[in-house]
């Protein structure tokens, strides 16, 4: 059970209603009153608690689990326990995912201004929106229905965020246009200075960067990542992007939709990355590169070249990812036969 000091659960549900909010499908044996009350880890669930099983390594604990309920794809279902309840699923994960939000759904917001917070008279904000001690919002801005501005963020002159987003407590946004339904992680920085000069021994003369950055509905952004506004062009982030803690994005830099980037990667100025690409963690990709749909960049790969759509690349320079392992197969191929000689 998560803790109530910072959780505040939902429910009890019925298991019938739970099979419609994770759209699964009831297996014949349960029964669709029996009521629920929480969500649970496999080894840790209880009678009245639900769970999930996404990966295949866990069967046996699932097998052994107490709990009442379980999502699990139907090609696993034999291996229930007896007296679980299934909720058969393709997708068990994302079934689980929308089960856990309704049990634990975002706080209502609490609308008002703290009145330690700045508000500049130009600026608009909704009604119903929560601006939080030590905020402070620029001349111009625009703060839509249903907002939370949690502690000390600061949105910058003329920024506008849409309806039902929250910007964590000490993020600073400036020179930026947000969609809806946003989470903006604490202490992110968005609408900086892209990092552009022109290079003189004489010393370096900085290109001033007159772009913006425009998010699109149903993004992430993670904690103390950073996000570039464009040097003229703007910086786009595609709707429904999931951007992981400690992101570096440069300027000019566009991100399809559904694309996800995990912590410590960097993409750098004016490269394009299609829809539904994955950066793994600590992944590079170099500056004025095109990044196909689907494509997948393995953790700490350095990408210098295009890549093609669906393609999958790892290792610095990045190389199909087939070849990088055949390599690092015959490296330690090679090393085994030194050691022996």
């Amino acid at each position: 059970m998560a803790d109530p000091r910072f959780f505040t659960r939902a429910g009890p549900f019925r298991l019938g209603d739970l099979a419609l909010i994770g759209r699964a499908t009831l297996h014949a044996d349960a029964d669709p009153d029996r009521s629920f009350a929480d969500v649970a880890p496999l080894d840790a669930a209880e009678a009245d608690q639900i769970s999930f099983l996404d990966n295949k390594k866990y069967v046996d604990v699932f097998s052994g689990s107490r709990a009442g309920a379980c999502v699990v794809h139907p090609s696993l279902a034999d291996r229930a326990p007896a007296g679980m309840a299934l909720l058969l699923s393709d997708h068990p994960y994302r079934s689980y995912a929308l089960i856990a939000q309704a049990f634990y759904p975002r706080p209502v917001s609490n609308p008002g201004v703290a009145p330690t917070a700045t508000v500049a008279p130009t600026a608009k904000v909704d009604p119903t929106a929560q601006i939080g001690p030590g905020v402070v919002i620029g001349d111009r801005a625009e703060i839509g229905a249903r907002c939370l501005i949690e502690p000390n963020a600061v949105i910058g002159d003329g920024v506008v965020i849409g309806d039902d987003t929250v910007i964590g407590a000490n993020a600073s946004l400036s020179h930026c246009i947000l969609g809806k339904r946003i989470k903006i992680y604490p202490g992110v920085r968005i609408g900086q200075d892209g990092f552009g000069f022109a290079i003189d021994p004489a010393g370096h003369v900085k290109v001033p960067q007159l772009g913006r950055v425009i998010i699109h509905d149903d993004v992430e952004v993670g904690a103390n990542t950073t996000i570039d506004r464009g040097a003229g062009p703007d910086t786009v982030i595609g709707r429904g992007c999931m951007i992981d803690n400690l992101v570096q994005i440069g300027h000019n830099v566009e991100i399809g939709q559904g694309s996800v980037i995990v912590a410590q990667a960097g993409v750098a100025g004016s490269s394009k990355l299609a829809d539904f690409v994955v950066l793994a963690a600590q992944a590079g990709i170099a500056g004025h590169l095109k990044i196909g749909a689907g494509a997948r960049i393995a953790a700490q790969s350095g990408v210098m070249r295009d890549v093609g759509p669906g393609e999958e690349v790892g290792g610095a320079p990045a190389m199909p990812i087939r070849q990088f392992w055949r390599m690092q197969a015959r490296l330690s191929k090679l090393l085994n036969e030194q050691k022996g000689r």
